[in-house]
């Protein structure tokens, strides 16, 4: 079917009850969700990107008033009739009959001015859209690996409860044997709390990403169990979707100039601010209106011919004009807004990748194999009578917020990158 050739009114009618059955069908969510599907869902389903298309069919609507020419104006006169004389005579033959047409011109394009003043209004919905768009993938992708996050701390929060639970079973043999005191057991199962209350707090982190995720992703039951198949960890050795490519920053500064739909949006908007004053410096000049029709007194029939111009002596739109060209400048200053609030995006994305980076290297190189090593060392020598309870539950606590904190910079790593893309105006999954 080729869309193309239907008429504009009855085609967005279908459009959009296609789009109703769309939304229907996509309502329940995979239980596997990447993050291209999550993103993609997100865009067909959020009310916020709804409602940003409303406005665009609004405004669109808008254009097709303003594109409409005036109504013409019929009058029917009848006037002079003799109803208090005592021999009024004929009805038809006692007064005068006028029947009239009336036509206004709108001069100086008006009419031209108004379709393109409503056409950049859409074009700048169009553009605030596409930075909504933008906003609500930045956030998906936030919430989508706030889940991957809270699911790597709630692992590490079980293989930690379930290395003290073996410990624990261990102590109790040793206290049977009299190998160890009852304050030696009694102080693990007092630490196996804290360790528990981590999975506790890993869990309902788990569940309010998962909550997160859903609403923004339009979902009619929150509580809908789901699953990521994505790693915290950025793979260098590829170029990930949705990350942004690697160039010096006045580069990274010249794309997204190019790019953002927030700037695009705020060009837009200078453009229609400036064809609104046109069109307020046109309404300054007056229409014109002619008539013409048909005029019976009695017996003697005529035609009438009419043009009436208003006389702009006292109201020349003054104050339409310098509102419009108040907002002409406003959108400019609005613009240069925009325009320094992206190269400050780009700057701080660009400082907090460059960081993260350093961090993650730091403690992947320093840390992490050192307290995996004490971990399993310091185990192992407990396990044997080696190391007291206070070194295995110091490597222990060691070991717990390393991986943490590891985690945690994975993440704010992985965040940076897609602040970046997005500062840069990049349409990535």
């Amino acid at each position: 079917m080729c869309f193309q050739r239907l008429p504009l009114i009855p085609t967005l009618g279908l459009l959009m009850l296609l789009g109703s059955g769309i939304d229907a069908r996509a309502g329940k969510i995979p239980q596997q969700l990447s993050l291209g599907d999550a993103i993609r869902i997100a865009i067909e389903q959020n009310p916020m990107i709804l409602a940003a298309k409303n406005e665009i069919e609004m405004t669109e609507a808008d254009t097709i008033s303003a594109g409409k020419r005036v109504n013409p104006a019929f009058t029917f006169e009848m006037e002079n009739y003799p109803y208090f004389s005592s021999n009024p005579g004929p009805f038809f033959s006692n007064q005068e009959v006028t029947a009239r047409f009336d036509y206004e011109i709108e001069t100086r394009s008006r009419r031209k001015l108004r379709t393109e003043t409503a056409g950049g209004a859409v074009e700048v919905q169009k553009s605030i859209l596409e930075d909504r768009i933008r906003q609500l993938r930045l956030e998906v992708q936030g919430a989508y690996f706030q889940m991957v996050l809270a699911k790597s701390n709630l692992e590490v929060a079980r293989s930690v409860i379930e290395q003290t639970d073996r410990v624990i079973t261990l102590n109790k043999v040793r206290f049977e044997q009299g190998d160890i005191s009852s304050l030696d057991l009694k102080r693990i199962e007092v630490e196996r709390l804290r360790f528990l209350d981590d999975v506790f707090q890993a869990e309902l982190a788990l569940r309010n990403a998962k909550g997160t995720l859903l609403s923004l992703l339009n979902a009619p039951d929150l509580g809908q169990d789901i699953e990521t198949v994505q790693s915290l960890p950025v793979q260098t050795s590829r170029q990930e979707p949705g990350l942004p490519p690697p160039a010096p920053f006045r580069e990274l500064v010249r794309l997204a100039l190019e790019r953002r739909p927030d700037l695009q949006a705020a060009k837009n908007e200078e453009r229609r601010a400036d064809s609104q004053t046109r069109l307020q410096r046109a309404i300054r000049s007056p229409n014109i209106t002619v008539g013409g029709g048909y005029k019976r007194n009695g017996t003697d029939n005529s035609l009438l011919f009419a043009v009436t111009i208003p006389l702009k002596m006292f109201d020349r739109n003054e104050g339409g004009i310098l509102r419009a060209e108040a907002e002409r400048r406003q959108a400019a200053n609005l613009a240069a807004v925009v325009r320094k609030r992206i190269e400050l995006d780009i700057q701080k994305a660009y400082n907090a990748v460059e960081i993260n980076r350093e961090r993650v290297r730091y403690i992947e190189t320093e840390h992490l194999k050192k307290a995996e090593d004490a971990n399993r060392v310091t185990l192992a020598a407990y396990g044997l009578g080696g190391a007291t309870l206070m070194d295995y539950l110091d490597s222990q606590r060691s070991y717990r917020d390393t991986v943490r904190i590891y985690n945690q910079a994975l993440y704010d790593e992985r965040i940076s990158l897609y602040q970046l893309a997005s500062a840069i105006g990049m349409e990535g999954k």
